[in-house]
């Protein structure tokens, strides 16, 4: 494979502008970093998941600012190309802008290029008090784990006129405040589609369909890992597979290609 050029913020917006396909996969540690990368993923997402198919929790609530860190570090020691992005865990930002001014900047530090946070139209001041310092954000619509319990679950989100009409409002709140990218989650393929079309920056979905700019996965599910009962979006690219590197290059082509996702299957 030749040497990849390091992944920036405008490549990630000309990709999304020509139709090119962004892969994303979760990751969390050195050295599946350094595999994804060289496997050709463009974006790594350390992900507060890790609080599930790592730490062992039920949800991505208890996982700390301390952990964020600390494994945003492991993987920007080995990764080369891939752009990082961070997720803020949850306590880290509701509070006060001050906070995740704060917070923000440690995992910046930590070696993210851009961190995460889950919310609508409320995070829009968090989103651009951060951007006027610098800092690159990532929004997180549709499904936000770290609101499971008042969500009621693992359900799919924008199910009806005015949910819809919610999600377009926040993804525009998000995109004015500064937002470079946008994360939307369990959502049905043609809400997403539609919010996809109707914003300038790329959108990753997970759970939403083919017609958002490119895929995001938890890399112990695609990997068949995790344990327990996979959402339906969730394919295990494992299966036909000798090693661990072909089934990501597997899921990289596959996502460019439009293979991945199938637009049937939605929810958990």
């Amino acid at each position: 494979m030749p040497e990849r050029h390091a992944m920036t913020l405008h490549r990630l917006k000309q990709m999304h502008a020509l139709g090119e396909k962004i892969s994303m996969l979760t990751c969390y540690d050195a050295a599946f970093a350094a595999l994804l990368d060289e496997a050709g993923v463009d974006v790594l997402l350390v992900g507060d998941s890790l609080g599930m198919v790592v730490q062992g929790h039920a949800t991505t609530l208890p996982v700390t600012m301390a952990q964020s860190v600390y494994h945003t570090e492991c993987v920007a020691r080995a990764a080369r190309a891939a752009w990082i992005i961070a997720d803020m865990p949850f306590g880290s930002y509701q509070g006060s802008i001050d906070q995740a001014v704060e917070n923000a900047t440690l995992l910046m530090k930590a070696g993210a290029h851009m961190v995460k946070l889950e919310g609508g139209s409320w995070v829009a001041p968090l989103v651009r008090a951060l951007v006027e310092r610098g800092i690159p954000v990532c929004g997180h619509l549709g499904f936000t784990p770290q609101s499971v319990f008042s969500l009621g679950g693992y359900r799919v989100q924008g199910r009806d006129t005015a949910a819809v009409e919610a999600l377009h409002a926040d993804a525009g709140a998000l995109e004015a405040a500064g937002a470079a990218m946008l994360v939307l989650e369990l959502l049905p393929s043609a809400v997403a589609r539609t919010l996809t079309a109707a914003l300038s920056i790329p959108v990753i979905g997970i759970g939403a369909g083919s017609g958002c700019s490119g895929q995001v996965l938890v890399l112990h599910d695609m990997l068949n890992v995790s344990g327990g009962r996979q959402p339906r979006f969730v394919r295990n690219f494992m299966q036909g597979q000798t090693d661990i590197r072909g089934a990501v290059q597997s899921y990289v082509k596959d996502v460019k290609s439009g293979h991945f996702p199938d637009d049937s299957l939605h929810g958990y």
